[in-house]
């Protein structure tokens, strides 16, 4: 049997990278650069990425949470903070990911995080199990 081939964060910037010269405004491709860029550690790219993704959907409460991580990552916990405020109050309920996310690392013990994890729990509760 064949094992599927390695990922390359690098080759896969690089093209994502030419598709977003080409289309500034491709929402997924945005997405994926964010998400990649952060992998790779170039969190201030990532950063950028996730302002661009809120601007350009700015009722999408996955962008914003995206961006609470990037700005958690970046050492600006008050604009984490807020991302992710918004993020919960446009409909992000994923309480177990965001309890363990590691990118919200740097505010986990904040008090103002338990806050806002506890009425994500709650909401998450009065939604009900998650479709699959």
């Amino acid at each position: 049997m064949s094992r599927p081939p390695k990922s390359d964060p690098a080759f896969e910037i690089n093209f994502f990278e030419s598709v977003h010269r080409r289309c500034p405004g491709y929402v997924e491709v945005i997405e994926l650069l964010g998400g990649l860029y952060t992998k790779t550690g170039r969190i201030a790219d990532g950063l950028k990425m996730d302002r661009k993704l809120v601007r350009l959907q700015p009722a999408n409460s996955t962008a914003h949470y995206n961006l609470a991580c990037s700005l958690a990552l970046s050492e600006r916990p008050l604009d984490a903070l807020a991302a992710l405020r918004k993020a919960v109050a446009l409909g992000y309920t994923d309480y177990e990911w965001m309890r363990q996310d590691p990118d919200l690392k740097p505010i986990a013990h904040d008090a103002a995080f338990e806050q806002i994890l506890t009425a994500v729990k709650a909401a998450a509760k009065k939604a009900g199990p998650k479709q699959r």
